[in-house]
């Protein structure tokens, strides 16, 4: 039971990822924000990832489970629409297969999380589903219809007509139901109905939302009140839902005070899974990627320092601060501009958030696992965007990996590493991120790493000098002695925490 409700899963995510970034194109309504193929995505990704974690076999289990999971991972406006629409279809689904009451549990779900129901919306679409299907129509049918009723959307909603393009929301529903469908008859996904090669200048330049920031937080408790909430909340903003049950509620928002609406959700119960968006910022970007053709590939780093930030974007990368978020991964990613973007996290504590990133992303990103800023800048120097994606990401790993890479550090605290004794504050040196040696002063430790590299034949040595580096003239007086054929580069990264980061090739 489990593997075929997956595998219908599976299919919707296959089918929202494929049109993400053209749904996230269309988003005009409610605000122009342009992240509704996304919001969509990543909720369907949320009852994909709780699936395959799941042991059950039980239908109501496997249900109750996807509801939860729906709501939990719920992003955006159209995201807690759609958690609605999966928990009503799913309630009706425990029970039985059959198609028609499941969409109508749906329809009536969606429309009651909405205070002030907009037709020529998904609300649209998943009720025109629901009578499609009550009418006999089998799962084509219904995407024939929803086909349908995406078209007719700028009909019933000027804000559409005005526009020149459909709703976003009513069209990333009907491309669920057809990767469901495609699931189901076990056939390959489908192409989407054709969309026009350009938005009209009128579904781009549209006028910022009435509120900058789109809220989104959960709220736990053992006797929740969404009434109350949804009262207190009422007054900061509009774009309002508060839905789930007495233990569990998620809450949407659009504000300007987005303190305040978390400060109402900690007066009822505890609060996790926050979200906060700049919609005007949103707005903006979606109107730069309307405007300016995209190029073929981008490449997106991270790095901490300003000399090390300019070094990879005179390499062409785009580039991320240290340590950063899954979301400001998945801005940068999106901000690139590109039909494919390759990622270099440079850091192999951000690999995680860099590959997370790179699947919530509305264009396709690609993770190279680089766990160094040497190892990110060695590929930098391989890259060609008027290469294809996999000839660019075989030479930029070739590029990483054929250089050997080293660091000055200064020891937090005594210990022993490999038979190394290190004592806190001594400056330590470290090549392929293992300590080397503990050295009293920073030009031996520097010398120990550079020595090291160079034990085998490399010949280009390059030093990035970080934040407050102590002077390299007598290290780079001992390179030329004793290796006169090594060319030397020399950088100010600015890097916190590495006084001097090398590498070798």
């Amino acid at each position: 039971m489990r593997d075929r409700v997956l595998e219908l899963a599976r299919g919707a995510l296959a089918a929202i990822e494929a049109a993400r970034a053209r749904i996230d194109d269309l988003n005009v309504y409610p605000v122009p924000d342009g992240d509704t193929g996304s919001n969509l995505a990543q909720t369907v990704r949320a009852v994909v990832e709780a699936l395959e974690a799941s042991e059950t076999e039980t239908r109501e289990q496997l249900a109750r489970e996807a509801a939860r999971a729906a709501l939990l991972g719920a992003r955006g406006n159209s995201g807690v629409i759609l958690s609605q629409i999966v928990g009503g279809a799913a309630g009706s689904l425990a029970l039985s297969d059959e198609l028609a009451p499941a969409l109508r549990a749906a329809s009536d779900a969606a429309y009651a999380a909405v205070r002030n129901p907009v037709e020529g919306t998904i609300l649209t679409a998943i009720r025109e589903l629901a009578e499609e299907a009550e009418a006999g129509g089998d799962l084509e049918a219904v995407v024939a219809r929803g086909d349908d009723c995406v078209a007719r959307t700028p009909s019933l909603l000027s804000v559409l007509a005005q526009a020149g393009v459909v709703d976003a929301g009513a069209a990333g529903l009907v491309e669920i139901v057809r990767g469901i469908a495609a699931a189901a008859r076990g056939e390959p996904l489908p192409a989407p109905p054709a969309a026009p090669p350009r938005l009209a200048e009128a579904a781009i330049h549209r006028q910022l939302s009435r509120y900058r920031y789109c809220t989104t937080f959960l709220v736990e408790g053992d006797d929740l009140d969404r009434s109350v909430l949804e009262r207190e909340l009422a007054e900061l903003g509009d774009s309002l839902l508060v839905v789930g049950d007495r233990g569990l509620v998620k809450a949407h928002v659009h504000t300007d005070d987005p303190g305040r609406a978390l400060s109402l959700g900690v007066a009822q119960g505890t609060i996790a899974g926050v979200e906060i968006a700049n919609m005007h910022a949103q707005t903006r970007e979606r109107e730069h990627r309307l405007l300016v053709p995209q190029a073929p590939l981008a490449a997106v780093a991270v790095a901490e320092g300003n000399g090390n930030r300019r070094l990879l974007e005179s390499l062409g990368a785009h580039v991320v601060g240290g340590n950063p978020s899954t979301g400001e991964l998945v801005a940068a990613i999106d901000a690139a501009n590109a039909d494919d973007v390759i990622v270099l996290p440079n850091d192999r504590n951000v690999i995680l958030a860099a590959e997370r990133a790179a699947a919530e992303s509305r264009v396709p990103a690609h993770v190279l696992p680089t766990e160094t800023l040497q190892a990110g800048l060695a590929a930098m120097v391989a890259f060609n965007r008027e290469q294809s994606v996999a000839r660019n990401l075989d030479e930029m790993r070739s590029a990483a990996a054929a250089i050997l890479t080293g660091a000055v550090a200064v020891a937090a605290r005594d210990g022993e590493h490999n038979g190394v004794a290190i004592r806190r504050g001594q400056w330590l040196a470290l090549v392929e991120g293992e300590p080397l040696a503990g050295e009293a002063s920073f030009d031996d430790a520097a010398r120990a790493v550079v020595e090291r590299l160079l034990a085998e034949p490399h010949g280009v040595l390059t030093l990035l000098a970080g934040e407050g580096s102590p002077p390299l003239e007598a290290l780079l007086a001992a390179v030329a002695a004793g290796h006169p054929d090594v060319e030397v580069e020399v950088y100010e990264g600015g890097q916190p925490h590495f006084p001097l980061l090398v590498s070798a090739e």
